[in-house]
């Protein structure tokens, strides 16, 4: 069986139905300095050390938080899996 529903609400609405914490001034507050910090950018090589700058380890530091995060799936996975056959191995890892 199937349920469809369908809530009109605006976004501020939504949020506090589900007991979500209002966010306007902290983003207030990160636009506000990203505006401020892109006043300067005049070129692409300022605009790249700008993002060096949020992001001291740039890729290496992206490709650290995915395998965090595909870490966490795979044992979420591991552990729904052993709950489902009741902590019994199947034939295949035997």
């Amino acid at each position: 069986m199937k349920v469809h529903v369908e809530i009109d609400c605006t976004p501020e609405e939504a949020r506090t139905f589900m007991g979500l914490p209002d966010v306007a001034k902290a983003n207030d507050v990160y636009i506000d300095t990203m505006t401020k910090a892109m006043k300067g950018v005049s070129n692409p090589e300022q605009l790249q050390g700008f993002a060096k700058q949020l992001a001291p380890m740039g890729q290496l530091g992206l490709k650290m938080f995915q395998n965090l995060v595909e870490g966490g799936m795979m044992a979420g996975d591991a552990a729904a899996l052993a709950a489902k056959t009741g902590g019994k191995k199947s034939g295949s890892d035997k």
